[in-house]
């Protein structure tokens, strides 16, 4: 796979960098729908592990601004206001740039607002607990990324 390489902008947003334009779309969807929210990148990473694992993903991707297709044979993405924003991806691609992504993510500062749930640990784990209590299942990612 072509890597897709992410950074912080000047104003603290997530930006990526692809070698190959192939992978323009799903770099766009990571920092425009997943941003630097770690229960949205947790919700990816057990929905790329269901579908590879022959599983249909435990939910439907939600997001006003792309459809995102889950399947054991491969990723659709296709912006939602640009037709031409659309990509097909493996779910080993995928699943690749996500835990690239949220490995981004957790290196990240904390940024300076005061959280209501679990603000005494880490947020990468205050959410990683929230995205287990909320759906009742311990995350299928817990001790491989975490």
């Amino acid at each position: 796979m072509s890597s897709i390489t992410f950074s912080l902008d000047q104003f603290n947003l997530p930006v990526f960098h692809v070698d190959d334009k192939r992978y323009e779309t799903l770099g766009a969807w990571l920092i425009a729908d997943v941003s630097r929210h770690f229960l949205v990148c947790l919700d990816g990473l057990a929905m790329v592990d269901d579908v590879s694992n022959g599983r249909p993903p435990f939910e439907e991707w939600s997001s006003e601004n792309y459809e995102v297709s889950f399947a054991s044979t491969g990723i659709v993405i296709q912006n939602s206001w640009l037709e031409h924003e659309h990509g097909e991806y493996t779910v080993d691609e995928v699943k690749q740039a996500l835990e690239d992504y949220w490995s981004f993510l957790v290196t990240l500062p904390e940024r300076p607002l005061i959280r209501e749930y679990r603000p005494d640990l880490p947020e990468w784990q205050a959410a990683l607990l929230r995205w287990e209590e909320k759906w009742g299942r311990s995350h299928p990612y817990h001790g491989r990324l975490f």
